[in-house]
């Protein structure tokens, strides 16, 4: 028998029942699914300094248990003294096994490091059923060595999941552990 994440394994058993019965679905195939997870991080100055790149990219990498890549600016800004071509952010898409497990990792052990932590924002819907997670410190997640960190920053976590409204997707995301605040 192979290795299932346990978010995998739950949302399985318990989620697609629950929100069968919620939303009044007819089949499981119209059931909304998290179809992946993408963290991203801009480092503006990367412009001046060349190697902060390479710390984004392996912070990231063990953030999330895949190689992380840099994305590239696609025009020139003389006011930010950047050239076309230049990396200027890192990001990383996780599918499959390593997004449940990332998502595990995130729900139990990352957003409780939050100082004053009292659920996330339930405004970071786009109308489409994907929704923007915003981390101000990179030093919640146990992966990351804090006295290896140079400089504390954010990133940006994207949740794609295969619903038509905010309302599916939120309850999809809350059914598999998202701690989001009661208004």
């Amino acid at each position: 028998m192979s290795y299932v994440p346990r978010l995998k394994q739950e949302y399985n058993d318990k989620v697609i029942s629950n929100l069968k019965e919620e939303f009044g679905y007819k089949n499981v195939m119209q059931v909304p699914k998290l179809k992946k997870i993408v963290i991203s991080k801009g480092v503006g100055a990367a412009v001046s300094d060349k190697k902060l790149i390479d710390y984004a990219v392996e912070e990231i990498t063990n953030i999330s248990g895949q190689k992380a890549v840099a994305t590239i600016s696609k025009k020139d800004v003389a006011t930010f003294k950047l050239r076309k071509g230049m990396p200027i952010g890192v990001k990383v898409t996780l599918r499959g096994e390593k997004m449940y497990e990332f998502l595990d990792r995130l729900v139990t052990s990352a957003l409780p490091r939050v100082r004053d932590f009292n659920g996330i924002k339930a405004t970071g819907f786009d109308g489409r059923g994907n929704y923007n997670l915003g981390v101000v410190e990179q030093i919640i997640f146990p992966e990351i060595n804090i006295d290896k960190v140079n400089k504390i920053s954010g990133m940006d976590i994207t949740f794609v999941t295969s619903a038509d409204t905010d309302k599916e997707a939120k309850s999809l995301l809350t059914e598999l552990g998202l701690p989001f605040k009661k208004n």
